[in-house]
């Protein structure tokens, strides 16, 4: 999946009505042909396709007046999760560096657009924020033995907010899940950049503020888990398959580890951004 350049994709339109479309050099967006960006798209050279449609200045322009920006991929198969991947992060919450990748699981519905209303869940005191990487799974891949093998696998990245409820998932009981999987807990996006134009995903710098007021600046290089390490691991477990999405984990920053706790009310406003991936705004609703 790394070889060409490359291309930011993306997905327009209301909701459950997207389309997809490319952003060209100038910045301008274009319709594509492709039905739908999902996995039977990454796993039939979807990307080499609109590439080359791109690239021989086939593609109509698009009228982005009062557009809304989508997810970059339709309801991914599933969500794989990275918890405590940052040193900083594991410090600030009190938690031991973890040996193995700790792993849970996302509901796929969680997914929205990056400036889509995030919902804080009823009965919930302490919704947190989180900027990750996410990684995007082109081609199937099980039982991966070499981190070179492990990064051909992905189509692309893109920036992902794990919003967590923590008294759901730490406090309740079981699993975290719970405290995952509230609906509106997956702002992705704006783009898909493929990943041939990321020349080094352990160098990404990734930022949040919430209201303004930075909280999060943390570096991709500072995980504990590398993205090749992380795909070969889950591989070992289970199969990863095109447009399956896996959030890589959060730098230091988030409201569980700050001082009183400032969790999410309704009205505020988080911003993220990754460098080379674009930048979020979402504000914060009340379900």
């Amino acid at each position: 999946m790394s070889e060409g350049c490359g291309v930011k994709l993306l997905r327009v339109g209301p909701v459950g009505q997207e389309r997809p479309a490319v952003m060209d050099g100038a910045g301008n967006l274009r319709a594509i042909s492709e039905p739908e960006i999902d996995g039977a798209f990454f796993a039939s050279g979807g990307v080499a396709r609109v590439r080359e449609a791109l690239e021989r200045g086939e593609l109509p322009s698009l009228d982005t007046e009062g557009l809304r920006i989508g997810a970059p991929i339709a309801r991914p198969g599933k969500i794989v999760c990275i918890g405590l991947n940052y040193r900083d992060h594991a410090e600030e919450t009190g938690a031991a560096i973890p040996a193995e990748p700790i792993i849970f699981m996302k509901a796929p519905n969680t997914v929205v657009g990056p400036y889509d209303e995030v919902l804080i869940p009823r009965d919930s005191v302490k919704t947190d924020w989180e900027v990750e990487l996410a990684v995007v799974i082109g081609e199937t891949a099980r039982y991966v033995e070499t981190h070179e093998e492990a990064l051909s696998k992905i189509a692309g990245y893109a920036i992902s907010n794990d919003v967590s409820e923590r008294e759901f998932q730490l406090e309740r009981g079981g699993q975290w899940d719970k405290g995952k999987s509230c609906e509106t807990f997956n702002p992705l996006g704006p783009w898909l950049v493929t990943a041939d134009e990321i020349a080094d995903p352990q160098a990404l710098g990734l930022r949040l503020w919430v209201d303004g007021e930075p909280y999060q600046d943390g570096d991709t290089k500072n995980m504990i888990f590398q993205i090749a390490e992380v795909v070969r691991y889950l591989s070992r477990f289970m199969v990863l398959e095109p447009g399956d999405v896996i959030n890589t984990g959060t730098p230091a920053g988030v409201a569980l580890g700050l001082p009183g706790t400032p969790y999410l009310r309704a009205g505020q406003v988080m911003e993220l951004e990754i460098d080379g991936l674009g930048r979020q705004r979402q504000t914060v609703g009340q379900a």
